[in-house]
């Protein structure tokens, strides 16, 4: 039986969707992709997000972010730690993305969370996610 990874299908359908210039993307909600959606609207990869009502399942939708050329905001997403083989930092091995222009996103004991929130505050976490 497959496992299943959540994250990684949400960013796979953000991927897809700003590779087809997509304005709106649907992912099924959890607290996890939530939180993710949340740092993402943070750091100006996305517009906004929000919670439609009226469906049969939970979902979130991602409003995702264009430059006036219409070219995609998030240049790439890469999945690191997986469930088949789960990844993890210290505070001195947070990696950084593309020089510091892209981040890491880390679950740490203290939430969700940024590589750059999470070296100020010196705590390590599972290192779930480039975004550049």
């Amino acid at each position: 039986m497959p496992v299943i990874d959540p994250v990684g299908d949400m960013l796979a359908r953000i991927r897809n969707a700003t590779q087809i210039r997509q304005d709106t993307v649907l992912v099924p909600h959890s607290k996890l992709k939530l939180a993710i959606a949340k740092i993402l609207k943070e750091e100006g990869y996305i517009r906004d997000y929000d919670l439609p009502r009226g469906q049969a399942f939970p979902t979130l939708r991602l409003h995702l972010s264009y430059r006036p050329n219409r070219a995609a905001v998030i240049r790439g997403l890469k999945r690191v730690s997986k469930p088949g083989l789960r990844v993890y930092v210290g505070k001195g091995e947070i990696p950084r993305v593309y020089g510091g222009m892209g981040l890491s996103i880390l679950s740490t004991s203290r939430g969700l969370m940024t590589g750059r929130q999470a070296w100020r505050q010196g705590v390590g976490g599972e290192l779930l996610c480039y975004v550049w």
